[in-house]
């Protein structure tokens, strides 16, 4: 049985309020364009002309809902549902009207909604009749209910409830879920601030709003934002300590190697897996007295092969004979706790080479802040270097030769006390100088031959 049209209200339930909501809105639209001074007025009423042009694909698809149903089901004229329908068509065609006649003939697009939109761009044009102050001005070329806006404001939300709170010194401050929700702020809050950014130029063409904008970005917010310029400049003040908070930390755990800021989202998923991995496993980390491997039950499947015992350990100068020492494929991504390390994938930022040259200058800067303590943990973190420089032996660029640098001078000074603290020489090393021109031919040599001969530079002497 169809539904009595007088209470298809219960039916439509938030279409019901949309047909009225654009009721109201077509009748202050419908006066402000057929006023004398309209371009004033609707100045003044931005917000109402975006909100309108937004909503008007939903109204046009409502509207042919209903007058389909009320057409197969026989709807009478004086229904409730059928008047709202008949008054909100009166009112959308009276709006057409006045906003085709407002344009020029030649620019009149083929919708209502991009009537409206066309005329926003004509009246921010023209420029206000009187002239205004830089803020007023501002206010008119930004309205709250820009989608730019909104995109933005939603962006510096994630950003301001990951870095508003204080972060201890030396631990990540965003957990992995929100460095999911970084990831996707991150381009977000650039597409939408540019493309406001490019509104500011397009409408205000000597450039003053922009550049009272800009100069106020850096402050920090001192209330709630309640207009547009306040919604851009909060959105823009948080884009930026997001940038600076974000770049302190890749530098402490990517030195020497600076990401571009399109790499940067696609590291910090890795980067919040890889902290949480080993915060997991230093509290679970129990070592043997003497640096011998963890036992059998707190890391299965990670015990010395006897075969690296009967003296193979020499493959790529491994010291041959070294107890507890097992091959470096064999250790590769893998803790010393059983832990598994976190792998960074190729992405569109970046290909395979390039994120193995993360994980290596990740490598590296964790050795630069603890260095493993016992042989189990050295070597593992000798395998770990070494398969991550397998994966970059093909990259080339500044980032590869300041890492090259880095290994050249370990070899070069190999066990001295200024020895950097990331290479973990061992304090009883000595430095043999019968070998002081073996390190001559290093100019040259691939990432992989460097972090071979550190560790065999390490070892000298023992």
């Amino acid at each position: 049985m169809a539904t009595h049209p007088d209470n298809l209200r219960a039916r439509l339930e938030d279409r019901a309020d949309l047909l009225e909501a654009t009721r109201l809105r077509y009748r202050a639209l419908r006066g402000m364009l057929a006023s004398f001074f309209w371009k004033e007025r609707v100045r003044a009423q931005f917000e109402l002309l975006l909100e309108v042009a937004r909503t008007q694909p939903e109204v046009d698809a409502t509207l042919a809902a209903l007058k389909r149903r009320a057409a197969a089901e026989g709807w009478p004229e004086r229904a409730a549902p059928v008047k709202l329908m008949r008054q909100v068509e009166r009112l959308r065609d009276a709006v057409a009207r006045a906003a085709f006649k407002r344009l020029p003939e030649a620019d009149r697009p083929a919708t209502l909604g991009e009537a409206l939109l066309k005329l926003e761009e004509t009246v921010l044009e023209a420029g206000p009749l009187l002239g205004r102050r830089i803020w007023a001005r501002a206010v008119e070329l930004l309205p709250r209910n820009l989608p730019e806006l909104r995109a933005a404001c939603a962006a510096a939300e994630v950003f301001e409830h990951v870095f508003k709170r204080p972060a201890p010194q030396g631990v990540l401050p965003f957990t992995v879920a929100e460095a999911e929700a970084l990831q996707r702020a991150l381009p977000l809050a650039e597409a939408a601030l540019a493309a406001l950014w490019r509104r500011l130029e397009h409408f205000d063409t000597r450039g003053q709003v922009k550049g009272f904008l800009q100069a106020r970005v850096s402050r920090a917010p001192q209330r709630a934002p309640r207009s547009g310029p306040e919604l851009l400049l909060h959105a823009a003040f948080w884009r930026g300590v997001a940038w600076a908070r974000l770049r302190a930390v890749l530098e402490a755990r990517l030195e020497p190697v600076v990401p571009t800021d399109a790499e940067v989202p696609a590291l910090l998923v890795w980067l919040a897996t890889r902290e949480e991995r080993l915060g997991r496993s230093v509290r679970g980390l129990q070592v043997r007295p003497g640096g011998a491997a963890p036992s059998a039950p707190e890391a299965p499947g990670l015990q010395p092969s006897t075969e690296g015992r009967a003296g193979d350990d020499s493959w790529r100068g491994w010291p041959s004979g070294h107890a507890g020492v097992s091959r470096p494929e064999m250790l590769g991504g893998v803790g010393a706790d059983g832990a598994e390390e976190a792998r960074l994938s190729a992405c569109e930022a970046f290909g395979e080479g390039r994120a193995g040259l993360f994980e290596l200058a990740a490598q590296l800067a964790s050795l630069s802040r603890e260095r493993p303590v016992g042989t189990w943990n050295e070597e593992t973190a000798w395998a770990r270097l070494w398969n991550a420089a397998q994966r970059a032996r093909r990259e080339q660029g500044e980032d590869v030769e300041r890492l090259r640098d880095t290994l050249r001078l370990f070899i070069l000074l190999r066990g001295q006390g200024q020895t950097p603290a990331r290479l973990f020489s061992p304090e009883r090393a000595r430095v043999p100088t019968a070998d002081a021109g073996a390190d001559a031919g290093l100019g040259g040599k691939d990432l992989p031959t460097l972090v071979h001969a550190a560790r065999a530079a390490a070892w000298r002497g023992r």
